[in-house]
């Protein structure tokens, strides 16, 4: 498993958009006014052409033009990590455009983005051996101030921040209140971090990190891009902790993506399973809700299952760095790029839900 160097201080920021690009508010704004923090902190940057494209559909340019621009800008000597300017619909288009073989050859550089973005962050390292990093996109870090997840997700690039935990609240409602008049408006934190855990039990599990967005993962599965299974085999001594965080898919979608990634067998091996808030939080139909979606199938792997972890898209998310071993210890959640395994132990509450301060410290 390759990883990259860090950025270095007056480091050149690289800026791509195979999902959606920067060009509606409050995101055009939002993403002048990133550039003009990192002009200010030091840093140089270097766009791709399709950074304020919108003559694609669900993408920001046609699929050729966005696998174009992502191999050519992940290779390239003039930037030195890569930022993905948002996420999107379609991005799955573009891989058939995406030259892995001349990404998996050159030097490793970061990638950071989420949500569709899971078509890099997770095929970098099933296809092409490379950590990437599963967090927020080029606009959030417009907003002023940076929330500490934003902070955390840049420090994470440079190196500087070699532990990240859990934040303190989340917005239920993303991007409320951020317009064309307000663009660089914070997260608007509104309710209390809950997490719940089953079974209901203390627990200890290490692994390396993989997973991102269910959305895009169900929709990789299967095709030519899908090496999981061999991947997990390579890595089986080391165990695997899987993230998973949900889109636009209601409890029975999920539940169906869970099943299919089961049976597909990409959970040899697994160690643990953390799930972040979905978007459609709260949902439920019949006797189905967001946990049943998840547990009723993983539990039959018989190892711990987190749920409501700040990953995903109700904000603030900690930035994950997918294939990185993590601890997780000192009964709180942490995670410490430079160490060499995750460990959980005596950290969360019984499986119903309790308030933050007794189940997680931030």
């Amino acid at each position: 498993m390759r990883f990259p160097e860090n950025l270095k201080k007056g480091g050149t920021i690289g800026f791509v958009a195979p999902s959606f690009g920067c060009t509606t508010e409050p995101y055009k704004s939002a993403f002048a006014n990133a550039q003009k923090k990192w002009k200010e902190m030091g840093y140089q940057l270097d766009l791709g052409p399709n950074c304020y494209a919108e003559h694609g559909i669900g993408i920001s340019a046609a699929p050729e033009e966005c696998g174009k621009e992502l191999t050519e800008y992940y290779v390239s000597e003039k930037n030195d990590c890569l930022i993905s300017c948002g996420g999107g619909e379609l991005m799955c288009e573009d891989l058939d455009y995406v030259d892995f073989e001349k990404i998996r050859k050159a030097p490793a550089k970061w990638y950071l983005g989420y949500s569709d973005n899971t078509h890099f962050t997770y095929l970098l390292p099933t296809i092409c051996d490379t950590a990437a990093v599963y967090g927020p996109c080029a606009s959030d870090f417009g907003m002023e101030p940076w929330h500490k997840s934003v902070a955390d997700a840049f420090g994470v690039l440079t190196g500087e921040v070699r532990t990240v935990r859990g934040y303190e609240g989340w917005e239920r409602d993303d991007a409320k209140g951020r317009s064309e008049e307000n663009p660089y408006l914070p997260y608007q934190i509104t309710e209390p971090r809950v997490l719940r855990r089953f079974p209901d039990a203390d627990s200890a599990f290490e692994g390396r990190l993989i997973g991102g967005c269910l959305d895009c993962l169900v929709n990789i599965l299967g095709t030519k891009y899908d090496g999981t299974v061999d991947f997990v085999e390579k890595y089986k001594e080391d165990g695997f902790v899987w993230f998973l965080e949900a889109c636009d898919l209601n409890v029975f979608a999920i539940r169906r993506a869970i099943w299919q990634m089961e049976h597909a067998g990409w959970f040899q091996y697994v160690k643990g399973f953390l799930i972040g808030r979905p978007l459609q939080f709260g949902q439920k139909f019949g006797e189905l809700d967001q946990y049943r979606a998840v547990t009723d199938l993983l539990g039959k792997c018989n190892v711990p299952i987190v749920m409501d972890l700040d990953i995903g898209h109700l904000h603030p998310a900690m930035p994950l760095e997918v294939m990185r071993r993590w601890p997780w210890k000192e009964m709180r959640l942490k995670l410490r790029w430079s160490a060499v395994r995750t460990l959980l132990k005596n950290i969360f509450s019984s499986g119903r839900a309790e308030p933050v301060g007794k189940c997680l410290r931030a």
